[in-house]
């Protein structure tokens, strides 16, 4: 067989290699003529795969390594007899953790406490799910918004706009959708951003066009109180400078690019693989994943524990760090070609990063309760 895939999936030799030539590739080159005679595409998020892209190839399988799948025409290419896997939820943690980091900054910079805000969430699946039960293991007050879950039944959701009326962050965790009863394009327009809370935090790390782009630059010149958080853009790779520098952070759609994140990813493709060819899974993550190098910190008994959990969360992950390299990149782009390039370059070149569970916090036998409840419910390891 023959596969062709994103230069960009990590492990791609140890899981696919068994089954034939790898040919790698930029995600966003890979085209129609590159397929020609594969029988395996496999993807990330930059690759949209439609029928038109696969028509006279002999590809059966596409896997794509992400949690979303709005980049596949899902429809069209099971009419096709096209096998699609996704990998839900495999960038759950590393998501909470951009979140957590965040919310950590903004509380920072505005000198409010970001465990005393209530938190909306819109989308209640992998990511959205986990979020929210690691905020309230924290003690943080959650509204939870998913209108299809509501719609079949679901008890203790709000709708959007009862989010947007009670929420002082709101974080948006839904797939792009343009159809259907719940679409969610530009679900967030001039007159809900304009119905945000005084003083509310908004973070989108779910796909761009949910914030209509244009719509919150305006919104944001006319309400500097507004805190936005946005990891993903509307006309990506495209990030608009202007916006930028209105928006409390930007990052270049890295909100879940934990080393560990992509590695589950890789892992479930490769399983929905074995099962597309009938054939047991023959490798594990666990014998392939490096070495994390296992960090230990120790902490006085006097320690306060929310210092504590704000340092931990801080070694594990810093959002101000991509922040800064992606506010570099805008300003010294000379070109949208330039902006275009410089954003895949800081994902393809995306510094190493772990997740909180790799952390060992030592010394806690001094720690008072609640620090070791919050470490925790944070995610980390207490030995």
């Amino acid at each position: 067989m023959r596969l062709v895939a994103d230069e960009n999936i990590p492990l791609l030799d140890d899981f696919f290699a068994p089954f034939g030539d790898i040919v790698r590739l930029p995600g966003r080159s890979i085209d129609r003529a590159a397929l020609i005679d594969a029988d395996i595409l496999l993807v990330r998020s930059v690759t949209p795969v439609t029928p038109a892209l696969l028509r006279g190839t002999p590809v059966g399988f596409v896997g794509t390594c992400t949690i979303g799948t709005d980049h596949l025409d899902l429809p069209g290419l099971a009419a096709a007899g096209v096998s699609v896997a996704s990998a839900p939820g495999c960038n759950a943690r590393g998501v909470v953790e951009y979140v957590l980091s965040s919310l950590l900054t903004l509380a920072e910079r505005t000198g409010e406490s970001w465990r005393d805000r209530t938190v909306g969430i819109l989308g209640i699946g992998e990511v959205g799910g986990r979020l929210a039960s690691t905020l309230e293991a924290l003690g943080v007050r959650c509204l939870r918004c998913d209108p299809p879950r509501a719609e079949r039944g679901e008890a203790g959701l709000h709708t959007l706009d009862e989010l947007i009326a009670g929420a002082d962050v709101i974080s948006c965790h839904v797939p792009l959708t343009r159809a259907g009863d719940h679409p969610t394009f530009h679900l967030f327009d001039q007159a809900r951003l304009q119905a945000l809370r005084p003083g509310a935090w908004l973070i989108n790390s779910s796909r761009g066009p949910v914030l209509d782009n244009q719509a919150l630059a305006t919104a944001l010149q006319k309400r500097p109180d507004l805190q936005v958080v946005l990891d993903v853009w509307e006309h990506e790779p495209e990030a608009d400078p202007a916006l930028a520098r209105l928006c409390a952070l930007v990052t270049p759609h890295i909100a879940g690019y934990s080393l560990d994140s992509k590695l589950r990813g890789t892992e479930q493709i490769y399983r929905a693989l074995c099962e597309h060819l009938r054939q047991p899974p023959g490798i594990s993550l666990q014998a392939l994943a490096p070495a994390a190098g296992r960090a230990s910190v120790q902490f006085s008994a006097d320690t306060p524990a929310e210092w504590i959990l704000a340092r931990a969360l801080r070694w594990v992950y810093d959002v101000r760090d991509d922040d800064a390299r992606m506010r570099h990149m805008l300003e010294t782009a000379t070109s949208p070609a330039g902006i275009r390039a410089g954003f895949d370059r800081l994902r393809k070149h995306y510094p190493l990063r772990r997740e909180a569970s790799l952390l060992d916090i030592a010394g806690t036998d001094n720690f008072s309760q609640e620090a070791v409840s919050l470490l925790r419910a944070a995610g980390f390891t207490i030995p």
